[in-house]
């Protein structure tokens, strides 16, 4: 089983929609599939304006519609409305090839976040992009309920997962700061809502992880805060085992990845009570985190809060159930004829085998 991701999103970029694919086909080899990308990486290409870390492709449609050609997939995934995205929609209507999607962005928010754009012109546009695809994959409930009412079609879920090997409690991991230590990890730009929390007075101390448009100006406008830049892997994994409860200001995510890195890290979480925390802290039978417009309350009300609780909720998502979901969802939108019946047939006997 062979399917190809088209994605606008790509390394350089750290970001959860970078890290959702490449987990996502990790845990896929072990379910007898294999994920192929479509990225960025293989086209000249432009910095987005606004916004320098992000490059955009400079494909055309015969440049697209050769590699998907040549990469033979069995199934199509368009993971980004960028130029990549759009152009491989183009390919697979043109050839009359069912192709599925995933919305991982409120980008009429971010858009009308950094330019004059009504929010209703761009969920019009998107409409439309996604709508054409055998099924839109969705992160949680709320984003699924909202995107519904908006005309949205064919919604399926997908949801998220933690290596909780990597992120793991380390009673020795330290930052050398005054404690406590509230921690906020992703891109420092304006629609991540980062001065929300920048600007709580909190004791101890406030730390930042992540790259962006906004880092040097409110490097300048903070000095207090500890910013300490992008940082992966093992590097990340000290710095969230080092702090004592993670912020999450945002107001946009569908989701947001962290917040599963930051309680298998056995960080309470502190947020408001919107799209993406709602989700991801349903359903929880132990109290691991606040939700609160007022977010300074939120964060010391963590504090409160057992580490080892957030750990043990932090764990109950796999990165093997997400990819699972992934895949199943590929099938049940393709679901048309007997190619993708045994597909699906091979998939479910390795979930039952345990694999």
């Amino acid at each position: 089983m062979r399917v190809l991701v088209a994605t606008d999103a790509w390394h350089p970029q750290i970001n959860g929609v970078v890290r959702s694919l490449e987990y996502t086909a990790r845990e896929a080899e072990h379910l007898g599939a294999e994920l192929m990308f479509l990225t960025p990486q293989e086209f000249r290409t432009v910095p987005m304006p606004t916004y320098n870390e992000i490059r955009l492709a400079l494909a055309t449609p015969r440049m697209i519609m050769r590699r998907i050609e040549a990469m033979q997939p069995d199934f199509v995934h368009i993971a980004t409305e960028g130029p990549i995205g759009i152009l491989v929609r183009r390919a697979c209507i043109a050839s009359r090839r069912t192709f599925t999607t995933s919305y991982h962005t409120k980008f009429p928010e971010y858009l009308s976040a950094r330019a004059p754009v009504p929010e209703r012109w761009t969920y019009a546009w998107l409409r439309s992009f996604h709508n054409a695809a055998g099924g839109v994959m969705v992160s949680t409930g709320t984003l699924e309920r909202d995107l519904a009412a908006r005309g949205f079609k064919r919604l399926m879920r997908w949801s998220r997962g933690v290596d909780a090997d990597l992120f793991r409690p380390r009673p020795e991991a330290t930052l050398n700061i005054p404690r406590p230590a509230f921690l906020f990890v992703g891109r420092v730009a304006v629609e991540k809502n980062i001065e929300a929390f920048l600007g709580l007075d909190l004791p101890g101390s406030k730390v930042v992880v992540g790259g962006g448009p906004a880092l040097e100006s409110l490097k300048a406008r903070y000095p207090e805060v500890h910013f300490l830049g992008p940082k992966e892997g093992e590097d990340l994994a000290q710095v969230y085992a080092a702090c004592d409860v993670f912020c999450f200001p945002s107001r946009t995510d569908t989701f947001g990845i962290v917040l599963l890195e930051a309680m298998a890290s056995g960080l309470p979480v502190a947020a408001y009570p919107v799209t993406g925390p709602m989700d991801v802290l349903e359903g929880a039978t132990e109290q691991v985190g606040i939700l609160d417009e007022d977010l300074r309350a939120a964060c010391l009300k963590a504090l409160e809060l057992s580490p080892a609780a957030a750990r043990r909720f932090g764990e109950r998502y796999t990165w093997r159930e997400s990819a699972r979901q992934f895949l199943d969802n590929v099938l049940i939108a393709h679901d048309i004829g007997p190619i993708a019946r045994r597909y699906r047939l091979r998939l479910r006997r390795r979930v039952a085998s345990g694999a």
